[in-house]
């Protein structure tokens, strides 16, 4: 394989609604997406880094930046086997996992196109069918977020997840707990709190939740090894895992039980499944976290959680969630039970749409 040539498109993208965190609240997404030409063939991947740098140090403008003047020089004319050794190309440059896997995930995408085969099978995927939950932001009063979750379950979704901060956190659990008995719920807290807020999280418990999720410091595995010891709910972490490394040392110290696994956040595919690998090792489920992506990073989401380990239902929902349209087609749905189907056509199994991709593009360049 050699790439012969790199698009970048940064789209701006409008969400149906705000989505609310505990660093913040996005109407619009700034997204890159990255096509690569391989012999011809066509794959796209996306850029999941985010308008500001609150949830990663990596924003759309560094990436766009990364991208164009050291990821495409390491590339550029050089021949490797398989997308697979991409990452390994790319080790010299530290951090930026999100630029890379915006180019990375696009060779995956033009190998499996070129060899006809869906990309979730080129991954060693075996999952013909993943479950889904859905993940909801902060919202001004709890009768509002019980009746978001109300039409969610009715849906077909499997699992809810619910932003917290400090303030909004033990009413809205109770409340869900006390409407809905008996549905998976999860928290995330996106690094909110302080070991400090011990008590606080430590209330949490009494709703049966199936995590927590980043409770803490995005680089603090320390804290959370002692407050998974005080925490009868499984820490799981997603902020902290960036790297196989990073995953290796929290499995080992003991701070968490779960793991949420971003493509973007560890640096694409290949080093994707070596942390689903290793956890699946230690007996720790994975599921698949989301940023807002639009179809092209959802379909990489799918064909990422057909591996074995993604057990748990992740944050891959329904293109109509987020998008009055979204860039392919068919657009991601949910059956009524509660899952994604995994595609059948070659590569990622969905095909962008150029029309709409070209009325939402602001910017083009063309690496080459």
């Amino acid at each position: 394989m050699r790439i012969d040539r790199v698009c970048l498109r940064e789209i701006r993208m409008q969400l149906l609604a705000p989505f609310e965190t505990s660093f913040g609240s996005t109407s619009e997404r700034r997204i890159i997406l990255v096509e690569v030409q391989v012999d011809g063939v066509s794959g796209w991947g996306e850029v999941t880094a985010g308008e500001t740098p609150f949830y990663s140090y990596e924003t759309t403008g560094t990436a766009h930046h990364v991208l164009r003047e050291f990821i495409w020089p390491l590339l550029k004319g050089r021949e490797f086997d398989s997308a697979r050794e991409v990452s390994t190309i790319l080790a010299p440059i530290r951090g930026h996992n999100m630029a890379k896997a915006g180019l990375e995930t696009a060779a995956w995408d033009a190998e499996a196109k070129r060899n006809g085969v869906p990309l979730w099978k080129l991954l060693g995927g075996t999952r013909e069918e993943i479950p889904t939950g859905v993940s909801i932001g902060i919202q001004p009063r709890v009768d509002q977020l019980v009746g978001i979750v109300e039409q969610e379950l009715a849906a077909g979704y499997q699992r809810i997840k619910i932003k917290i901060k400090p303030g909004w956190d033990v009413k809205p659990a109770e409340a869900l707990r006390e409407r809905f008995p008996r549905i998976r719920l999860m928290v995330d807290a996106n690094c909110a709190y302080r070991p400090e807020d011990t008590p606080l999280l430590k209330e949490l418990d009494r709703f049966m939740l199936m995590m927590i999720e980043q409770p803490l410091g995005w680089d603090d595995l320390y804290s959370h090894v002692a407050l998974q010891k005080k925490l009868e709910t499984p820490i799981c972490l997603d902020e902290c895992i960036h790297s196989e490394a990073t995953a290796r040392e929290a499995l080992e110290l003991g701070a968490c039980r779960i793991v949420n696994m971003k493509l973007g956040r560890v640096g694409g595919h290949a080093l994707a499944r070596r942390v689903h690998d290793l956890c699946q090792s230690h007996s720790v489920p994975v599921w698949c976290g989301g940023m807002l992506e639009s179809g092209i990073g959802r379909a990489h989401n799918i064909a990422m959680s057909t591996l074995p380990n993604f057990t748990l239902p992740g944050d891959v929902s329904a293109s109509k969630r987020y998008w009055h349209h979204d860039i392919i087609e068919p657009e991601v749905e949910v059956t009524p039970k509660g899952t994604i189907r995994a595609p059948t056509a070659p590569g990622i199994g969905f095909t962008p749409r150029l029309d709409v991709i070209e009325k939402l593009t602001v910017c083009t360049e063309v690496l080459a």
